[in-house]
């Protein structure tokens, strides 16, 4: 977990260092970092369970447990920071995170697991119904609103944000789990989990706070293609 945070952390960090130096915009720049920090859970989960066994699965969990809100916080300052909207201020970015669905649902979700109760069957099976549906409708609100021509026109902020998720991210991840020990599961798992593309909810977030739709659409959209290279990489030298 502190792996988890501590990568997710530098990662930003050296995007902000990195945006000193090659600089664009506000907008653009809350889309390279969502680009750079966010996941794609499903995807994730699905190939932690397929490649990793039931343990990889339970270590994604534990890994999501934590970094869903963190990372949804993280984006939500950037945008304070960095976004052209006055009305993000402190009060704003307080609301943001308190009302965030994703943050929300992790606290259910682990409030009802150290509960122990459990869910009736009905309410379950409607869950893992509405849940494979999440990403083909995440894809498809990303596929109706990507032009192809914005790919070639932001090949230097996609290059940023690309760099971050599949370079510094997985470094980042491997590098804190070796000089913390972990066993080889814990240490594939982490970086499995670092090169998952951004999640299809960044263009939502995007929208809703005022960031590049356009570049948002197109980081979304290259990262879900690039990752499958990341992923046969990684099948060849962790599995």
């Amino acid at each position: 977990m502190l792996v988890v945070l501590l990568a997710l952390f530098t990662t930003l960090i050296a995007l902000i260092i990195i945006n000193l130096f090659w600089k664009t915009s506000n907008a653009s720049f809350t889309s390279i970092v969502q680009g750079g920090i966010r996941f794609n859970t499903y995807v994730f989960l699905a190939l932690a369970n397929a490649i990793l066994g039931s343990e990889g699965l339970v270590l994604s969990a534990i890994i999501l447990a934590v970094a869903i809100p963190f990372v949804n916080i993280c984006c939500v300052t950037i945008f304070a920071f960095y976004s052209d909207n006055n009305k993000l201020g402190f009060n704003y970015l307080i609301k943001s995170i308190i009302k965030n669905p994703l943050i929300i649902a992790c606290i259910v979700g682990a409030a009802i697991n150290l509960s122990g109760l459990g869910m009736p069957v009905s309410l379950e099976n409607l869950l893992k119904i509405l849940s494979k549906a999440a990403l083909p409708l995440g894809l498809l609100s990303i596929g109706y609103a990507l032009v192809i021509r914005d790919l070639n026109s932001s090949k230097g902020d996609l290059f940023i944000s690309s760099l971050a998720k599949f370079i510094l991210l997985p470094f980042f991840m491997y590098l804190f789990a070796r000089c913390f020990d972990l066993s080889p599961l814990m240490q594939a798992t982490l970086v499995l989990f670092g090169i998952m593309p951004t999640a299809p909810s960044a263009f939502i977030l995007a929208r809703q706070l005022g960031g590049n739709l356009p570049l948002m659409t197109s980081i979304i959209t290259t990262q879900t293609l690039v990752a499958v290279i990341w992923i046969v990489l990684f099948l060849q030298l962790f599995v």
